[in-house]
This record gives C-alpha cells, structure tokens and sequence, in this order.
C-alpha cells in the first residue's frame, strides 16, 4: 500500500486525485490530505477516505473541521497553519505527495515534499514558475522523483524515449533527436470571440471553459492563455531546454494534449479525453499504467482536429509569460505574483478582463530586470510583486 498526501484535496486536482485512488483502494491509501479554507468539503473527504492526517491553512477552518470530526467519531488528527502543510508533505510515511494547491501558497509544501527525496506529482506549475531553477537543483539533491500532472507536461513526458523520462533534468534534448516541444492549448471560451468585445467579458464568460472543469482562477487564466504562458515556463525547467525549444498550438479540440518533434521529421503525440484522471493515474502508477475511470477515446465519432497560431493580440498574457521566461527567474515570479492579484481582482468585479493584461504588462516591466538566487530572494520578490501590483490595481479600478 502506497501512502498519499493530496495537498490542496478539495480543489479539481485534488478531487479527481480522490476518484482514482478509490478505484485502487488495495494499492493506495490516504495519508493525508489538506485544503486552505474549505472545510465543509474537507469534511466529507475525511470521513469517506479516513486519513491519518488533516491539514487547513485557516486555524479558524481547521478548529471547525477538528470539532465536526470528532462529533463523527472520525478519529483523523487535524493540523493547521503553512508549517503542518510542509509537515505532512514532509512526512516519514508518505511515499506520494500530489502538489494540486493552486498559486505561489503550494511552494512551500512541495518543496518540503522534495527535500525529503518524495515521488512529487506536480500540479502546482507556480512552484517552477516561482522558483524553477532552485526548485530543479533541490530535486537533483535530494533524489526526488518529480512526475508533470498537467495534461500538456505530462502528454510530454509519454512521448519522450524511456532513457530521457528518466533524465529528464540532467540530459539535453537534442542529445535524444528532439527538436521542438509543442504545448497545445485548447484557446479558451474566447477563441472566436470579436476582440472588440473584450472589455465586456465577464467573470461568468471567462470560467466557462469549453472542454476543461477547472477551478476559477485557472479557468480565467486559461481564458486569457495565462495558463499556457505558465506552462511554457514550466516546460522549459521540466524537461531542460530553452524557450526557443518550446512552441504553443491551438487546438480547440483538447484531445492532442501536446506533442514531441523528433529531428527526424516524426511527431509522437499523446491523446485522451480531456480528464485529469488520465494524467494522475499515469503518474500514480510510473511507469507501470493502472486503470483509470475516464472513457477511452472513440475515434469512430471524432471530428476533425485543427491547429492555429496563437494570436498576440487575443492572447497578450501567453506573450507576456514567454518574455518573461526570456528575461529570467526574477521576471517569472513577479508575472506570477502580479496575475494572481489580477485575476482575483477580475473575478470581484473590480477591474475588466482587458485589465488583466495591461496589469501584467506594467509589473512586468518593473521587475523584468530583477534577479534572485535564494529562496528567501524568491519569496520577497513574490510580495514585493504583489504590493507593487495592489498599487497598480488601484490605478485601474
């Protein structure tokens, strides 16, 4: 039996990481699992998974989760705070940690997940988009095993020969014929909307997304192709290339969930329905394959699939984050932390959708030149980016 902690349990990751650890209920048993604020949702996972250990963020949160479980005769240990978080990621029973938490609040856990050497399945990309290149030398040091759980980085990973997915940090490449990665991206609600009509999106419009059930921060991000933009980051630290290396396709579709180019001319792409249980279970099981519960593909009533260059001016965010993954660590993290304050902003109503761009853009060119090295680098960076980005919100709403 195969010990789990689900960080960030009560989010989409976390509930489809749930679905397919129930389908396996003699290979895998819940460790722990951990939410922010969500107790109500946390309580019902408790009492149908019993795990060992409970965390929330919110102490509050977490004193009301400890007494609805006790009353349930539930006799799971409640922690609270960022530290039981990075307790349990860390901790000496746990041989998978899933890192689902949304934004810069899941590096600190997943870090704690590395440095104990743990099988990380990623699915928090602002942990590389933070801190890529300290975050890659922590899992080189200490022996971690760090598995992609987005769909695209993970649709990568299954295409790449065995002797890279093993290698990944260490080798080149071009040392095995690839010459291009190519990310695709579904373009979001907004694919063939008028740009003039832009300013009137509303967040309603914007989480609506076309084939992904997603959390609404990601599904705005996903929107604007933030969500894209972040990936290309994530893909440039996962498998050690360079920007120049890695090209966004649209696929309206979502069925390509990315492909590898090799130099030879040959393309290998990985296709499935558009259901995160697909990539879980992959990397639950690497490199052995396990049953998952999504539907195989039907190719008998498939349309057909297309392709598009993702445009600039539909698409300002996507650009906005392959600069910055140019400029280097220091402009990533800022973008990071300036999106999140921008979307959450979009999401009360507080700015327009176009907003979010031009949010983006000015942080970007305050901090492009910024250059950090340590993790306490990063993390002040990351609330210097915040602040700076709250002043320009004020200049917008």
């Amino acid at each position: 039996m195969r010990q789990v902690v689900i960080l960030g349990s009560t989010g989409s990751i976390g509930v489809s990481t749930l679905s397919v650890l129930a389908a396996h209920p003699d290979e895998y048993q819940v460790l722990a699992l951990t939410a922010a604020t969500q107790s109500d949702k946390l309580l019902q996972q408790c009492l149908a998974v019993k795990p060992r250990f409970a965390a929330m963020l919110d102490t509050d949160a977490a004193n009301r989760l400890a007494t609805e479980l006790a009353l349930a005769g539930c006799k799971t240990e409640v922690l609270s705070g960022i530290d039981a978080l990075c307790q349990l990621a860390a901790h000496p029973d746990a041989d998978i940690v899933m890192a689902a938490i949304v934004g810069a609040a899941g590096l600190l856990p997943t870090l704690a997940a590395v440095e104990q050497g743990k099988t990380v399945l990623l699915a928090n990309k602002e942990a590389l988009v933070m801190s890529g290149e300290l975050f890659i030398s922590k899992v080189k040091q200490h022996g971690a095993t760090l598995l992609p759980i987005d769909s695209e980085h993970n649709a990568i990973f299954q295409c790449l020969p065995p002797g890279l997915q093993q290698h990944t940090h260490d080798q080149t490449l071009k040392h095995y014929g690839i010459s291009k990665l190519l990310l695709t991206g579904s373009g979001g609600p907004f694919l063939n909307t008028p740009l003039n009509q832009f300013n009137g999106i509303t967040p309603e419009q914007a989480i609506a997304h076309p084939n992904w059930s997603m959390g609404h921060k990601i599904s705005v991000d996903s929107a604007t192709m933030m969500n894209k933009g972040l990936e290309f980051i994530e893909a440039r630290w996962l498998f050690n290339c360079k920007a120049d290396d890695i090209e966004v396709v649209i696929h309206p579709q979502s069925i390509i969930h990315s492909m590898v180019q090799y130099t030879d001319g040959s393309v290998l792409a990985q296709l499935g329905q558009p259901d995160m249980r697909t990539p879980i279970a992959h990397a639950l099981a690497f490199p052995k394959r396990i049953a998952s519960p999504v539907a195989p593909l039907n190719f008998k009533q498939m349309c057909d699939f297309t392709f598009s260059e993702p445009e600039p001016e539909r698409y300002p965010n996507l650009y906005l984050a392959m600069a910055a993954c140019a400029y280097g660590q220091g402009a990533t993290t800022a973008l990071n932390a300036a999106n999140e304050i921008a979307v959450a902003a979009f999401l009360a109503g507080q700015i327009r959708f176009t907003d979010i761009a031009r949010l983006n853009s000015m942080s970007l060119e305050h901090f492009a030149d910024f250059r950090v090295s340590t993790l306490d680098d990063i993390l002040a960076l990351d609330e210097d980016a915040r602040q700076q980005a709250q002043l320009l919100l004020r200049k917008l709403i």
